[in-house]
């Protein structure tokens, strides 16, 4: 009996720390002014013709009214590019990574076919202007502190409203440190579910699991839509109340339900006005 009860004591106290461990920040006043929003994932696209994180994408988001959301990777003259993944061999088919690349050579790719050059994040945030909201992602390949700082820096002047969004909690993690004032958003998933994800088994229990929130602090978090009803998002969302995202919304049906259940989305493939 006795040591039945210390087994249990020990699972509880361990429980309990996990619990603990997904606490978020809910201090953040600007926070409130980015949920609500619905937002077009990568611009509002509509392939072949407008490609994703195009300038074209992001002119038709702010017509519509739409929040955007939109993806940056640190290149290697120090500026930021405006493109989902590390290789441009999927959106402009070339085998090249965009941190091997200049703001000069980037000129020579244009996107998915189309006469759409991959834009920087300079030009997005004058195309946009402030007219409407970004959610934007940090896109870290082991250059955290390059990437977040130069992040900050081109954003410090911008005029509008933007929040930020990463999967390595590191990049969560700096900006709590150096621009707390910056609402920021820890993205995350069940990644034992996604096959396309190759991290050891030990990195997809702690980014599933969130219990990297204790160090991050996430203002809100954002989560595959498919895998919301995960337990440790549960948590953070109901206990803590820590402010929801889901991507990606791909129906009118599921943005709905999604919404329902006080989810702020992240949208692509369809009106969701």
């Amino acid at each position: 009996m006795l040591t039945f009860l210390i087994c249990l004591s020990v699972i509880l106290i361990i429980f309990a720390l996990y619990v603990l461990c997904l606490k978020g920040n809910r201090k953040n006043p600007e926070a409130e002014y980015f949920t609500g929003v619905r937002y077009a994932h990568r611009g509002l696209h509509d392939k072949p013709k407008i490609p994703e994180n195009s300038l074209s994408a992001f002119s038709l988001a702010v017509e519509n009214g739409c929040g955007i959301e939109l993806d940056i990777h640190l290149m290697a003259d120090g500026e930021l590019a405006v493109i989902h993944d590390a290789s441009l061999k999927r959106t402009a088919g070339a085998d090249i990574f965009i941190e091997d690349l200049t703001c000069d050579e980037l000129k020579k790719y244009t996107l998915e076919d189309s006469d759409e050059h991959i834009p920087t994040l300079k030009e997005v945030l004058a195309l946009v202007d402030g007219r409407v909201p970004l959610l934007i992602e940090l896109k870290s390949e082991g250059n955290v502190k390059e990437l977040c700082r130069t992040a900050i820096e081109q954003l410090k002047g911008y005029k509008g409203k933007y929040c930020v969004e990463s999967f390595d909690p590191r990049c969560v993690a700096f900006f709590k440190k150096n621009a707390p004032c910056v609402v920021r958003g820890q993205l995350a998933e069940n990644f034992f579910k996604d096959k396309n994800v190759k991290l050891s088994v030990v990195l997809k229990f702690f980014l599933h699991a969130l219990v990297l929130n204790f160090y991050t602090r996430p203002d809100f978090i954002a989560y595959n839509f498919e895998h919301r009803k995960d337990l440790s998002n549960q948590i953070a969302l109901k206990l803590w109340k820590i402010k929801g995202f889901a991507w990606t919304i791909r129906s009118i049906t599921d943005m709905k339900q999604a919404e329902s259940e006080g989810y702020t989305v992240i949208f692509e493939n369809f009106d969701a006005n």
